[in-house]
């Protein structure tokens, strides 16, 4: 970091010391022993403008209070519930990257969300950055001796239709709950399998998007096997980025323990596991409340919101125009 950096971390630190108990309490939660790194996310969200930042932490650590969030992994979704979210929200981890992140696929065109209510998805999608924060991060770090507080996204659109604005408020509503309150988590986004009604979207959409935000996005072509690869493993490879001829997202085969969205997968079993050795330990110190777990939905930020319409619309021209069922697949979006 540069001194104006450095400058901007001491000035955020000392601003700390305003914070009640409750807060600071929840601040050790969501930091995991690395306090000034957690920081440096907050203000690298707000542009170093120490105010902005600190603002941004005080209502990220209000709602975590509010919301019970330090709390969220000792509250298991029922089993079956569950696995009916992981066949309709394509979320899974497939390993690492060769510089020690964790590897996230995310099945954006084939999950439906219709299986469950949007609470349980939003708690889902929680209890999945709160593992990966307090779990995965943490032992990824251990491992290699040095700081590891980011992931690397890979983004499958195969499928993408216009069907997806159905479940747009959801989508906002998840994204910005990372916004606002999971900052500077992923690395880079890494867009795969892009239809053309993606890539016209792009076009309009990016723009819009902070730069810092537009510097994450690589799109790839067709399945972006080789692109990944000088980056991960063969075996971190998402299923879907394994054959240039990608079929599905979806694992077709009930016990295909390859495919990181089935809740047959080590990733989704050890953290369902985890969560329900921290309900019993829990339990045996206090009760637990009763009733499902349901957080408030933030307000998206005007920028999120006009962004959501600008795809609405651009969605609703290729329905107009009849441009989706024939739509080629595979286009290279070059981002210029």
């Amino acid at each position: 970091m540069g001194v104006t950096n450095q400058q901007a971390v001491k000035q955020f630190q000392s601003l700390l010391e305003e914070m009640d108990e409750s807060m600071k309490k929840t601040f050790q939660n969501l930091h995991q022993n690395y306090p000034t790194e957690t920081l440096v996310r907050f203000l690298k969200a707000r542009d170093w403008n120490v105010s902005k930042a600190y603002k941004m932490l005080v209502d990220c650590l209000q709602w975590r209070i509010q919301n019970e969030i330090d709390t969220v992994l000792t509250k298991p979704i029922p089993t079956d519930l569950y696995r009916a979210i992981r066949d309709s929200q394509l979320i899974g981890m497939s390993g690492y990257s060769k510089q020690g992140l964790p590897v996230i696929a995310v099945g954006v065109g084939l999950s439906t969300f219709d299986k469950a209510t949007d609470k349980y998805y939003v708690q889902s999608h929680i209890q999945m950055n709160e593992y990966r924060d307090c779990v995965i991060l943490p032992s990824a770090t251990k491992k290699h001796g040095r700081y590891i507080g980011t992931c690397v996204k890979v983004l499958d659109m195969t499928g993408l239709k216009l069907s997806a604005l159905n479940q747009l408020k959801l989508l906002t509503a998840i994204s910005t709950i990372d916004d606002l309150n999971y900052p500077e988590k992923t690395d880079t986004y890494y867009i795969v399998n892009a239809p053309y009604i993606f890539s016209a979207c792009w076009k309009v959409v990016k723009p819009l998007l902070q730069e810092r935000t537009r510097r994450k996005v690589q799109v790839l072509q067709g399945c972006g096997r080789e692109e990944l690869l000088k980056i991960m493993d063969y075996a971190s490879l998402p299923h879907f980025c394994r054959k240039e001829s990608s079929r599905s997202s979806l694992h077709s085969q009930e016990g295909n323990t390859e495919n990181c969205y089935s809740l047959k997968h080590a990733f989704h079993q050890q953290l369902y596991n985890y969560v329900k050795q921290q309900a019993v330990i829990m339990e045996s110190i206090l009760p637990i409340k009763q009733g499902s777990f349901q957080v408030n939905f933030p307000e998206p930020d005007p920028d999120d919101a006009n962004i959501a319409r600008t795809i609405e619309i651009e969605f609703q021209k290729f329905d107009n125009q009849n441009g989706l069922a024939n739509s080629p697949t595979g286009v290279i979006v070059n981002g210029n």
